[in-house]
């Protein structure tokens, strides 16, 4: 019963959706008699995305004073986190290489009903950068079209606040309080996410045709192939990296339970407490371990650094866009990492990050819905990469910090 009860809104959004998709299956575009519904719902969420986005991350990062004395374990927590995220990514990268989730599907009908594709535009890697991370005028910030110039304007808003010190506390006071208030405010809205998503994946069916399903299927199947080796293989791996074949040993006996956990609650943050257990029992030290779990529950996503890259190659072959070149390579690990990393720092960020992948690739908002069934079916395996992931990577940070013998020493 507590494992029913820890997935009910889950389970409540798969059932929204299945039915969605049967009544497009069965009603083709007879559906789009609820579409209105589906957007009105997307269209709250992102109401909220800007204020969201804004207050989350200014508000953490202004009140991390207490973290400034843990120079080296932050450094290089962060070198950690950022280089298995981009394993991940690549890992993701590879496997669509292989398997196309749309590879063997009819693309001519989804193709004919789907937002007007990107216009290529010719500007060099410079302007690309200005365009991608600064915007000319403040009020611009407050668009969801320019989510990473929003985001570095409230990191330096966090860290100006952090320096200011007690002058800053009132500030960084009415930052926190706007965050509650607007997660009260998406926690309301996410109440409507079964009949919104499932009115949305109705329409989106019915105007694409069952050809869609395919592919989602084909997404969840890769993802699930891909989550089986970066789990297996890459923990294995970073396990050994930290402590030779003795960390290889302790991690796997000790990961069990954070594991299972990560599966019953679907929820990395709902793991914090046994994966702090499990890290001790790993020999990781306190500082380390108390430091890089709840840090990672929020920064450190690289299931969904996976997953990020799967809805982007959804995108890009819908749109036939070039997936092969050096930049696109670039491009789309770099925008997956911070769909990943970035945005798993902010609460509710699933939606932000695929509205990200739209924004920076100049694709239609009104995609966003389309790749968030994505997000919805990959949820269990991608929190299981989440949070399990912190664990091992506390094994890495002990490695750098403490030493090469750090392991046997705490088992002598």
């Amino acid at each position: 019963m507590k494992v029913l009860k820890n997935y009910r809104f889950s389970l409540f959004l798969l059932s929204g959706i299945i039915l969605g998709g049967a009544a497009g299956v069965i009603f083709g575009e007879k559906t789009a008699v609820v579409k209105p519904i589906g957007e009105i719902f997307l269209n709250l969420m992102f109401v909220v995305i800007v204020p969201l986005v804004f207050l989350s991350i200014s508000s953490a990062i202004a009140n991390m004073n207490g973290m400034k004395r843990l120079g080296k374990i932050m450094g290089t927590i962060f070198a950690v986190f950022f280089s298995t995220a981009i394993i991940a990514g690549i890992i993701a990268f590879i496997g669509t290489t292989i398997y196309n989730p749309l590879k063997g599907v009819d693309l001519t009908q989804i193709i004919k009903n789907l937002p007007a594709a990107p216009e290529a535009q010719s500007s060099s890697l410079g302007e690309t950068l200005v365009k991608t991370f600064t915007v000319p005028d403040f009020l611009d910030l407050f668009s969801k079209s320019n989510l990473l110039p929003l985001i570095v304007f409230s990191i330096l808003l966090g860290v100006a606040t952090s320096l200011a010190g007690d002058k800053g506390k009132p500030l960084a006071d009415l930052l926190n309080s706007g965050t509650e208030v607007i997660l009260k405010i998406v926690q309301i809205i996410m109440y409507a996410a079964p009949i919104g998503l499932g009115c949305y994946f109705a329409d989106t069916v019915g105007k694409l045709g069952p050809q869609i399903i395919n592919g989602y299927l084909n997404s969840f199947l890769l993802y699930l192939v891909l989550a089986v080796i970066y789990y297996f293989g890459a923990f294995t791996l970073y396990a050994f990296i930290a402590g030779g074949p003795l960390g290889v040993k302790v991690y796997w006996k000790n990961v069990i339970t954070p594991s299972i956990t990560a599966i019953a609650t679907s929820s990395s943050a709902a793991c914090i407490p046994v994966n702090l257990q499990a890290t001790k029992k790993m020999g990781v030290p306190d500082d380390i371990a108390e430091t890089i779990i709840p840090l990672g529950a929020n920064t450190h996503k690289d299931g969904s650094v996976m997953g990020g890259i799967i809805k982007i190659i959804f995108l890009f072959t819908l749109f036939g866009k070039d997936m092969t070149s050096p930049m696109s390579i670039l491009a789309i690990l770099g925008v997956a990492f911070l769909v990943g990393a970035v945005m798993g720092g902010i609460p509710s960020g699933g939606m932000t990050g695929e509205l990200m992948i739209c924004a920076v690739f100049g694709f239609n908002p009104e995609l966003v819905g389309t790749i968030m069934i994505i997000s919805t079916i990959i949820d269990i395996p991608a929190t299981l990469l989440n949070s399990t992931g912190n664990t091992v990577c506390a094994m890495l940070v002990s490695r750098f910090v403490e030493g090469k013998n750090w392991l046997s020493k705490q088992f002598a």
